[in-house]
């Protein structure tokens, strides 16, 4: 199944020069990049994109981490593009993750992991949004 999925590279990826590392590790996974930007989210952004934390004691610590530097934000599209995606990225916690894994190779703790990806169809799409338009994210043509 076709599926789109958004990674952020966090500030801490930015900071070390690792944006290149993390997009290229995705796209030899198979994904391509259907849409790429760098920013540096505020803080109404961040909110909206940390919503379903809103409850959650960490809530402020991310919106404050997350708007305190430039970020690369990109959509990525294949097969089972979610999955595929969250298992090159590893477990939260660096700790926690395999060798060979995004956070697992650069990741420094559990707040610094580099790398942020959606967790089902339904929030990508609702990532995907919250930073591109759709004249923003370019289809490729099928490959014969």
């Amino acid at each position: 199944m076709i599926q789109r999925t958004l990674i952020l590279c966090k500030p801490d990826a930015m900071k070390r020069r690792l944006g290149g590392e993390v997009i290229s590790r995705l796209e030899k996974c198979g994904l391509k990049v259907i849409a790429m930007r760098m920013l540096w989210m505020n803080e109404a952004l961040a909110k909206r994109h940390y919503d379903i934390h809103t409850d959650k004691p960490f809530f402020s610590d991310l919106v404050k981490y997350i708007t305190s530097g430039p970020i690369i934000a990109a959509a990525f599209e294949g097969e089972n593009a979610i999955a595929v995606a969250r298992d090159a990225m590893g477990a939260t916690d660096p700790a926690k993750a395999a060798t060979g894994t995004i956070r697992g190779d650069l990741g420094e703790n559990i707040e610094r992991n580099v790398v942020h990806g959606s967790d089902s169809e339904e929030n990508a799409a609702i990532e995907i949004a919250n930073f591109f338009k759709t004249e923003e994210i370019f289809d490729y043509p099928t490959e014969s």
